[in-house]
C-alpha cells in the first residue's frame, strides 16, 4: 500500500523560495500596520533611562516654514523627540543647537529628531539651510520640571501685553533710527593694476580669513580677498590683456571662477580640472584676454558653498554695457544723451558668516546712496547668496537693460526685481522725487525680525 503523500513537506526549491517570500511579505505588513497604529495613537516611543528601566519619550511637533519655527516653547524635562514637519514651498530642517540634525525636508515632508534627556534649561532649535536661521527660523524651548508646555511660538502667538506691542514698536523704530551706523572695512574698493611692459593689466588678490565687522559691533571671521567683502572691484577695458595673481593664506585649498568672462580652459578656475588646487601658502596665476563688455564676478570654486558665503566674491567690470539711450520703453523716453552720475555695484549675499546683507553689511550699517532729484543712477545686481532676492526701490522705477552683461532687446520697467543665485541684472533709474527712499529685499524677512530691521535694506536720499 502506498502511503499517503505530504505535499507541504515535499516542496521543489522553487516553491520553498515562493513561500519565504510570502512569509516576508506578511511579516512587513504587519511591522508597517503596527508602526502605522503607534504613529496614528501618537504612542511615544521607549528610551531607556538611568535606572536603566524603559522611559517614555515625549514628542513635541514643530512647523516649519519661510521662515518661521511654531510649536511649544515650554515643554517638560525628560526624555524627548522633536516631531518637524516642512509646511513651507521651500526646504528646511530642524537643528538643536550643539546637538543633531534632521535631514533636509521636502516641501510636506516630516522626520523626527532624538535630542534624548532634555534637563531644565533653555535649548534652541533652528534650521541650518544656509541663511534660514538669520531670517527667522530659530526659537527658544524652555525646559521646566514637571510642567506640560502650553502656548505657540513667537510666530503663531499674536497674543501680548498692551506692554509687550509698545516693546516691538520701540525696537523697530530704534533700528531704523540708527541708520547708517558706521562699522569697520568697506568692500567694493577698487583694485589697482600695475601695468606691466606689455600692456598687461596686473591684480594681486590675497586669500585669508580677516575679521570683518558685518553690523555694529557683529565682527565675524570672514574669509576675504585682500581683506574686504565684497572684494576688490576689478574694472578692464575689452582686449585688456589680465594677470591675477592668487596668494592662498587659507587653512585650506582654493581657486577662482571667473563668473560670466570669457577665458581659457585652463583659466576657469575649477581645481582640480582646470588647474591644480591652490594649496595653503602657495600662489597661481590667472592670464586672459578679455574679449566683450561684461558685468561679471569671482568667486572661489573649490568648497564653493563654505568659501563663497563666507566673503569669497567679488565683482569683475570689462569695458561698458550698451545702455538704450535714446529709446521710448512702455512710454518713457531715455535722453540720447543720458549722463549716469553713480554706478551702483549692489552685490547680494544671504549665508555663511557674511548672511543676510548688502555689499558686505547689514542694516543698520549697510552705505545709504545720495543724489539729486533728476539724477540717472545705473546699479548692477550681482547674486553671490544662496537665494533669490526681490529687490525693490521705493518710488523709483528700475529699467532693466542688461542680464549677465547682455543687453536686452527689449529692456523693461519693474519696481521689485527678482535676482537668482548666479545671475547680474543691470538697471537704470532716475531720481525723479526728494525724499528717503527705502531700497531692500522684499522677502521681508530678510529685512525684519522682533528686534527691528536688520539685513538686505539701506535707502537712497534725494535732495532737490
Amino acid at each position: 500500500m502506498t502511503p499517503e503523500r505530504d505535499e507541504s513537506r515535499d516542496l521543489s526549491p522553487a516553491r520553498a523560495f515562493d513561500r519565504f517570500l510570502i512569509i516576508l511579505a506578511l511579516i512587513g505588513l504587519a511591522v508597517a500596520v503596527l508602526a502605522a497604529i503607534v504613529a496614528f495613537r501618537g504612542e511615544p516611543a521607549s528610551a531607556t533611562g538611568e535606572d536603566g528601566e524603559p522611559a517614555e519619550q515625549q514628542i513635541v511637533e514643530y512647523s516649519l516654514s519661510e521662515f518661521a519655527i511654531d510649536g511649544l516653547t515650554e515643554i517638560p524635562a525628560g526624555a524627548t523627540v522633536l516631531q518637524a514637519t516642512n509646511n513651507g514651498s521651500t526646504a528646511h530642517n530642524l537643528a538643536l543647537e550643539g546637538g543633531p540634525t534632521t535631514p533636509d525636508l521636502a516641501a510636506g515632508d516630516s522626520a523626527q529628531l532624538d535630542v534624548g534627556e532634555l534637563d531644565p534649561g533653555s535649548y534652541v532649535i533652528f534650521c541650518s539651510i544656509a541663511g534660514h536661521r538669520e531670517a527667522g527660523m530659530e526659537t527658544t524651548i524652555n525646559v521646566v520640571e514637571g510642567a506640560v508646555g502650553s502656548g505657540e511660538g513667537d510666530h503663531g502667538d499674536h497674543e501680548g501685553t498692551e506692554a509687550e506691542w509698545a516693546e516691538l514698536d520701540r525696537l523697530m523704530e530704534e533700528s531704523m533710527m540708527a541708520f547708517p551706523a558706521e562699522t569697520e572695512g568697506e568692500g567694493n574698493q577698487p583694485l589697482e593694476p600695475t601695468v606691466l611692459a606689455d600692456g598687461t593689466k596686473e591684480f594681486h588678490l590675497t586669500a585669508a580669513i580677516t575679521d570683518w565687522e558685518v553690523e555694529p559691533g557683529k565682527v565675524v571671521e570672514a574669509w576675504t580677498y585682500n581683506g574686504m567683502v565684497p572684494a576688490p572691484k576689478i574694472q578692464v577695458d575689452v582686449g585688456d590683456k589680465v594677470r591675477v595673481v592668487v596668494e592662498n593664506k587659507l587653512p585650506m585649498g582654493t581657486d577662482v571662477h571667473w563668473h560670466g568672462v570669457k577665458v581659457p580652459n585652463s583659466m576657469d578656475g575649477v581645481a582640480p580640472l582646470t588647474q591644480p588646487l591652490i594649496k595653503p601658502g602657495e600662489s597661481f596665476v590667472y592670464e586672459f584676454t578679455t574679449r566683450e563688455p561684461m558685468v561679471a564676478m569671482y568667486h572661489a570654486h573649490h568648497h564653493g558653498q563654505m568659501q563663497v558665503p563666507n566673503g569669497m566674491f567679488g565683482t569683475f567690470m570689462v569695458g561698458d554695457v550698451a545702455m538704450p539711450v535714446g529709446q521710448t520703453i512702455s512710454g518713457v523716453e531715455i535722453p540720447a544723451e543720458v549722463v549716469v552720475s553713480q554706478e551702483i555695484p549692489m552685490v547680494l549675499n544671504d549665508a555663511g558668516v557674511i548672511g543676510l546683507s548688502l555689499n558686505g553689511k547689514s542694516f543698520p550699517a549697510t552705505q545709504p546712496y545720495t543724489g539729486k532729484v533728476g539724477d540717472w543712477v545705473v546699479v548692477h545686481y550681482f547674486n553671490e547668496g544662496l537665494q533669490i532676492h526681490p529687490m525693490h526701490q521705493h518710488q523709483f522705477r528700475q529699467l532693466v537693460y542688461a542680464k549677465d552683461g547682455v543687453p536686452l532687446d527689449s529692456p523693461y520697467w519693474i519696481d521689485t526685481l527678482n535676482v537668482a543665485p548666479g545671475e547680474r541684472y543691470s538697471v537704470l533709474m532716475q531720481l525723479e522725487d526728494p525724499g528717503v527712499w527705502v531700497w531692500h529685499c522684499h522677502i521681508l524677512t530678510h529685512v525684519e525680525r522682533d528686534e527691528g530691521m536688520f539685513g538686505m535694506a539701506t535707502a537712497f536720499i534725494v535732495e532737490e
